[in-house]
């Protein structure tokens, strides 16, 4: 498989897809950690490969800081997914989504806020990299 803009932007389509699929069921105003086990359930029954609460390694100067840096899923080892069940999403939200995929080094990612009534609409925002950037269409 060669990774491309298409096929990041295809399998973007899955994670958002997977996302309404679960709000569908359960609804807004629940706790983040309901969001993320229904999400590891419908990935699973989808077929993705992720890893969920993955701690990121963090380099300062050189040295491995030794800190807890979780991001909610990384999917597909490409995509960086972040959860949030919050009134609404803050730039410490967005900060903390590109953080996360620019520590991790991959195309893009997208922040989910599952307190919401429409969740395509209002509830997702994606962001690409330079890694995104510098791959083919």
């Amino acid at each position: 498989m060669e990774l491309t803009k298409k096929y990041i932007n295809e399998l973007t389509y899955k994670i958002i897809g997977a996302c309404i699929e679960v709000h569908k069921i359960v609804g807004p105003g629940l706790y983040e950690d309901v969001y993320h086990k229904c999400l590891e359930r419908e990935f699973d029954l989808l077929g993705l490969k992720y890893r969920s609460e993955l701690e990121i390694p963090l380099i300062y100067k050189e040295r491995h800081i030794d800190c807890k840096v979780k991001c909610d899923f990384l999917i597909e080892d490409i995509i960086i997914l972040e959860i949030k069940s919050v009134e609404e999403i803050h730039k410490i939200h967005k900060a903390q989504t590109m953080n996360y995929m620019n520590l991790l080094k991959v195309p893009k990612s997208i922040l989910v806020n599952f307190n919401v009534y429409n969740l395509y609409h209002e509830g997702t925002e994606t962001y690409v990299s330079k890694h995104f950037e510098i791959l083919p269409s």
